[in-house]
């Protein structure tokens, strides 16, 4: 969530109410004003010295401290007794998560230990455990000819023997995975009303698309559906393969994916070993499965009021106290 939503509501339950604000400019006024004349007053003593005995330079910015800390305390006041509404993040009761595993000849570097796709295959079942146990989970396996290997389920030990059973296939199709994915998800239970229960595809690959739509056009399918697309860019740019006696350098693409991630409005990660990337599902873990909702926050807001309303009596308090010189 951005840090700006604490401090500014989304909407107003009744905004005509902050017309009470047009207050804290005249009272701020007002304020200015009276210290103006005060300290007109105070020049006529031809001591100086009595003068700083009388009315200490530290006591003045006290005073306007108390001041703004009260003023800010009316408006914080004014903006709860409008009603305001934020947004919140909760987790739903139930999701489905599709899981795009890279398995193209790439994903056989040896840049990650034992390899990358070993360490996938790992990271992936580990990150299937951590889904809630309401979740569906589906399996998409990613190559030229990507497809449906585990449909969702709630079974997860059928997704982590599937997982393990992947092997290495041709070519890779990033968009054409992403679309497969969204089928995928079309497949889920329906809920309540006949409406399909929230989604998210995580993608994980180390290329480059090569065949098959780009895969910006896949994730602009996700995104006109509402669904995003965390996307795991894994390897390193050191990785090769040995293909047909020859070495050929398969350096991960960081590019593409952030682009995917971007437009279907999830989120792009990286991950270079075996610990990042299991680092990085956990955080994929803390995201999916999440959704906006609006709840009243007039209460953020009281106490805002009575933060700024305790900072503005101790420092009037400060004003007669006796502070060591």
């Amino acid at each position: 969530m951005n840090p700006l939503d604490y401090l500014v509501p989304e909407s107003l339950d009744f905004p005509q109410r902050l017309l009470a604000l047009l207050a804290i400019p005249l009272l701020a006024g007002a304020y200015l004003l009276l210290s103006r004349r005060r300290n007109r007053k105070a020049m006529r003593f031809t001591n100086t010295a009595m003068l700083e005995l009388a009315m200490p330079r530290t006591s003045q910015w006290r005073r306007h401290l108390a001041v703004a800390m009260a003023l800010l305390s009316l408006v914080t006041l004014t903006v709860a007794w409008a009603k305001p509404v934020g947004l919140d993040r909760v987790r739903v009761e139930r999701a489905t998560v599709v899981v795009v595993l890279d398995v193209s000849q790439s994903m056989a570097a040896t840049d990650v230990e034992p390899s990358r796709i070993e360490a996938a295959k790992t990271a992936a079942t580990e990150f299937v455990n951590g889904v809630p146990p309401t979740y569906n989970v589906a399996l998409v396996s990613l190559s030229g000819n990507p497809g449906v290997v585990v449909p969702p389920t709630l079974n997860r030990q059928a997704v982590e023997g599937a997982i393990a059973q992947l092997e290495l296939r041709d070519s890779t199709a990033i968009g054409e995975s992403i679309v497969v994915a969204m089928n995928a998800l079309q497949q889920a239970p329906k809920g309540d009303g006949d409406e399909p229960p929230p989604g998210a595809i995580v993608v994980l690959s180390d290329g480059q698309t090569n065949v098959g739509r780009p895969g910006v056009q896949g994730a602009a399918v996700a995104a006109d559906a509402g669904v995003p697309v965390f996307t795991i860019a894994y390897g390193t740019e050191n990785g090769y393969v040995d293909l047909d006696n020859e070495r050929q350098p398969v350096p991960v693409n960081v590019e593409e994916m952030r682009q995917i991630a971007e437009r279907s409005g999830g989120r792009a990660l990286t991950a270079s070993s075996a610990e990042e990337l299991r680092n990085v599902y956990q955080q994929v873990e803390s995201e999916v499965g999440f959704e906006e909702a609006r709840r009243d926050v007039t209460a953020r807001y009281a106490m805002y009021a009575g933060v700024f309303a305790v900072l503005a009596a101790l420092s009037t308090i400060s004003l007669s106290a006796r502070w060591p010189s």
